[in-house]
């Protein structure tokens, strides 16, 4: 790839037509989220069942628990949220790792620490091992769930990204949703295999997600980064299945090696560059705060309280057949995904955080209400699981997928790896901390706020709808390069109407500048299969 491309390029069109190929890749490499939603859903069935209650919890009488035993919530909370300890470490790890030995091998290494885990949490019987093995695989699913953002995002086609992204919290809800149904299978077994059968089924995850990674392409984007230019030439033919003498392809190139020698000039690679840049939109600071924030945010609406302890709490609140209710509520989240598939392009990200908080506020506040004012009524269990059904339809098409899309987005070349890492660190970070409170908060042994948690989650949403209004900007419609210059030159109310008019490659005199004729705007919005656009660089 020469340092200069002649010709003219055209401002929004730099990048290959969107092919079946690109999809399948994408496609394939989401699949983390099964090994992601799996290993977070199955323990809440898990802590339900008879075998597990009196191996690992105590005796009580039958009016308090109908199996005659329950586990304390000190206990509960450990097992629970050690695994978003061990995440939490695995994803900040991966940023540096991931800069040093590339997105695919980061990967398939967190597969293998995974699997260790899955492993120790086989073969234990005691507390003492099963948390152990949680924490290690954690670790694991740290780095998978960052490096994979990363990884797609990177290699996506701009006009299709928000979907293919979508497409990881897709499989993350398949994940709750397998994990659920094995736990509704496995739920009466008297013996240990209650337990091992659930667990052990994620060495399957793993080995799928490590296996294929070897058939994969690195993404170009590492590979201008570490200035290895005909490797990432030959990558983006990959992704982009089209030749690399294509046009498209080599603008697309020029504008990722433009782009990074920019941020180059400005910026440095290193974990303290992650804090620079003050107030500035387009300072790194600004970023990573925004990624942690909105990670953080996604917690606090509350998702994660209904996958890891909805059959419990279920249980707790006289809720017939909890088990089903749990499988039901997964159901939902899987079903209603793949409408953001198409929400993400057609509305944008920030639209749809904007009018996510508002929708899982409204359903959060009347279950909230109806359970305080008719405690016990068959109307209220209805009210119950209606509207909680209502809740996570809203989430899994919002910000379900909408923070993964963003935190994909907004950062600089130099600092993405780490910037995601963090992101997605602030995410298992806060996932922890509800993960840990939550039984004391709700649990009858405890603070016995039972259906009045979700005031707290409703609460918390406004303060969603606040973030996303005033600090959210849309990227939709952008390539990662543009996503740079939008921040510097608009607001994230202005953001939506903002339209390139350069590319990075002209500015550093890699590429003539776009002919007046050829440099129009197209609606930042989805595109459609089709041949190659010819971006007009000879």
């Amino acid at each position: 790839m020469a340092d200069r491309v002649h010709g003219t390029a055209d401002i929004n069109l730099i990048e290959a037509a969107v092919t079946w190929h690109a999809y399948l890749i994408c496609g394939f490499a989401s699949f983390g989220g099964i090994l992601y939603g799996y290993d977070s859903g199955y323990i809440s069935g898990v802590l339900g069942m008879p075998y597990v209650k009196k191996q690992f919890g105590h005796e009580v009488s039958k009016a308090e628990d109908p199996d005659g035993y329950i586990i304390a919530p000190s206990r509960k909370s450990l097992i629970t949220s050690i695994l978003s300890a061990g995440t939490f470490i695995g994803a900040v790890l991966s940023g540096g790792v991931s800069e040093q030995i590339g997105r695919r091998l980061t990967i398939m290494l967190s597969c293998l620490i995974f699997a260790i885990g899955v492993a120790i949490q086989v073969g234990t019987v005691n507390i003492g091992g099963l948390v152990a093995g949680r924490f290690v695989a954690g670790l694991g699913v740290g780095g998978v769930s960052a490096t994979v953002i990363l990884y797609v995002s990177e290699i996506s086609p701009r006009r299709v990204r928000g979907l293919l992204v979508s497409v990881y919290q897709w499989a993350i809800t398949i994940g709750l949703l397998v994990a659920s149904g094995v736990d509704q299978g496995c739920k009466n077994i008297p013996e240990r295999s209650s337990y091992r059968i659930p667990i052990g089924i994620q060495f399957i995850w793993a080995f799928i997600l490590a296996f294929g990674l070897f058939f994969l392409p690195e993404s170009p984007r590492y590979y201008v980064k570490c200035g290895r230019m005909e490797d990432a030439l030959r990558s983006l033919e990959r992704v982009r299945g089209q030749p690399g003498s294509n046009p498209a392809v080599q603008a697309e190139l020029a504008e990722i090696k433009a782009n990074y020698e920019y941020e180059k000039q400005i910026a440095s690679t290193s974990w303290a560059d992650c804090f620079k840049g003050g107030s500035s939109r387009r300072g790194n600071l600004h970023r990573v705060m925004m990624g942690t924030c909105l990670q953080m945010f996604q917690q606090w609406t509350g998702i994660n309280f209904i996958f890891y302890y909805g059959t419990t709490f279920f249980q707790q609140v006289g809720i017939h057949n909890p088990f089903l209710i749990s499988t039901i509520t997964n159901v939902v989240n899987v079903v209603t995904t793949p409408a953001s598939f198409y929400m993400m392009e057609k509305f944008g990200r920030r639209t749809l955080l904007i009018y996510g908080a508002v929708a899982m506020c409204f359903c959060e506040f009347v279950v909230a209400i109806v359970g305080v004012a008719v405690p016990g009524k068959h109307a209220a269990d209805l009210c119950l699981i209606v509207f909680t059904c209502l809740y996570i339809a809203s989430f899994a098409t919002t910000w379900g997928p909408a923070a993964w899309v963003v935190i994909g987005e907004i950062y600089p070349l130099p600092i993405r790896g780490k910037g995601v890492a963090l992101a997605t660190a602030s995410n298992w970070l806060w996932n922890c901390v509800i993960a840990v409170i939550t039984p004391y908060i709700v649990d009858k042994e405890k603070g016995n706020l039972g259906v009045k948690v979700f005031f707290v989650w409703g609460s918390a949403l406004v303060l969603c709808f606040m973030f996303a209004f005033f600090i959210v900007p849309e990227t939709r419609g952008l390539t990662l390069e543009q996503v740079d210059k939008m921040l510097e030159e608009s607001t994230p109310m202005t953001s939506a109407g903002w339209k390139p008019h350069d590319t990075f490659a002209h500015e550093m005199g890699m590429v003539d500048k776009p002919e007046p004729h050829v440099a129009h705007h197209e609606e930042r919005g989805p595109a459609t299969m089709g041949t190659s656009t010819d971006t007009r660089v000879v």
